[in-house]
């Protein structure tokens, strides 16, 4: 059976992203997926390319039994080829993210949408980067991911 390839994206890959990278593989990993899917993380940005997960986010993903493992990369075009889904945390980061797939001329076939179209308890349209915000906003973002990641599950399965 052919595994099922899932990109989250966000704008540098220290939070969101990795963050949502990782309740989705503990997700599988309770279910029992895990053997079903390749899961990684990237940012549309380089500044934090190799970098662990921002502490902040790592803390708050500790409190919920959540390992952030993952280290920073920047989305490339063969990311259009090897991932059946690329799942954007904002507008901004979709925008770029299709703009990137243009200008690469790449045929492949991943399937581009927001987390945030697979939301049910949640009314945010997008994802918030709590980068420059306090501590609670860590914990926020994992609340709209967990229940993101969840629906997203659902729809494919």
């Amino acid at each position: 059976m052919k595994k099922i390839s899932v990109l989250f994206v966000c704008l540098g890959n220290i939070c969101r992203s990795p963050a949502a990278e990782a309740i989705f593989r503990s997700l599988l990993e309770k279910k029992g997926l895990s053997d079903c899917f390749i899961v990684d993380s990237a940012g549309t940005g380089s500044w934090h390319i190799g970098k662990k997960a921002d502490s902040r986010m790592r803390i708050a993903a500790e409190r919920r039994d959540i390992n952030i493992l993952s280290r920073a990369r920047q989305i490339s075009s063969k990311d259009f080829d090897e991932f059946n889904y690329i799942l954007a945390m904002d507008d901004s980061n979709f925008r770029n993210i299709q703009d990137l797939k243009k200008s690469t001329a790449s045929t492949g076939l991943a399937s581009i949408k927001k987390i945030q179209d697979f939301r049910s308890a949640f009314n945010e349209q997008e994802v918030p980067d709590p980068y420059f915000g306090g501590d609670e906003g860590f914990d926020y973002v994992l609340d709209i991911l967990e229940d993101s990641v969840n629906g997203f599950l659902e729809n494919i399965s």
